[in-house]
């Protein structure tokens, strides 16, 4: 109950820099979480982390493989990430600062996983699937959270547009209706040839 009453005061403290009034639920962050290689050591980039939803389903399906890192910006909600899961490797920043953070020290990612807000995937010169392309194994994909109910609205749809700038496949999930409010996941794959590294 700390972890839904924490993510409700981020919202009100800062809706634009907050996704959601709740955390995302189960069925939802393992749909978001479905592109994650049930074998080997895979990387996985979590952005937009909050208090851990999808966190929780990554480190049941890693069980002790590969390395995760949680990337939340509110630096309540990632010291909640940082006690409920001490193995992650929490960093409390910019989401575009982590991702070039990690881009400088070679870091490649099977799987990024972003619950971010529009503010940080919407805007066509600041979107982050850029460097999200960049930062994707020759092999991974990127997943983005989306409320269902809001797909169509012009910002969503840019969104979108945004993913399909950055990578050749871009499907959009089912609308998984076990969520408030019901929502769908956007999986990428196969950077463009400008991001491939």
């Amino acid at each position: 109950m700390t972890e839904i009453k924490e993510f409700a005061r981020a919202f009100v403290r800062s809706p634009l820099h907050t996704a959601a009034l709740l955390p995302s639920f189960p069925p939802l962050c393992r749909q978001a979480i479905a592109p994650l290689p049930d074998s080997g050591e895979p990387v996985v980039v979590d952005l937009g982390a909050g208090t851990g939803s999808v966190t929780e389903e990554v480190q049941t399906r890693l069980q002790g493989r590969g390395r995760h890192i949680a990337v939340e910006f509110d630096p309540r909600m990632a010291a909640v990430l940082q006690k409920r899961f001490p193995d992650v490797e929490v960093v409390c920043a910019d989401a575009h600062r982590a991702v070039e953070d990690l881009l400088a020290a070679g870091v490649r990612a099977d799987l990024s996983v972003s619950g971010l807000p529009w503010l940080v995937t919407s805007p066509r010169e600041r979107t982050i699937f850029p460097l999200l392309a960049r930062l994707a194994a020759p092999h991974g994909a990127v997943t983005q959270l989306a409320h269902a109910w809001i797909r169509f609205f012009p910002a969503a749809r840019q969104v979108q547009r945004n993913l399909e700038a950055s990578f050749e496949e871009v499907v959009v999930t089912r609308t998984v209706w076990l969520n408030a409010p019901p929502a769908v996941v956007y999986v990428a794959r196969r950077p463009r040839g400008g991001y491939r590294r």
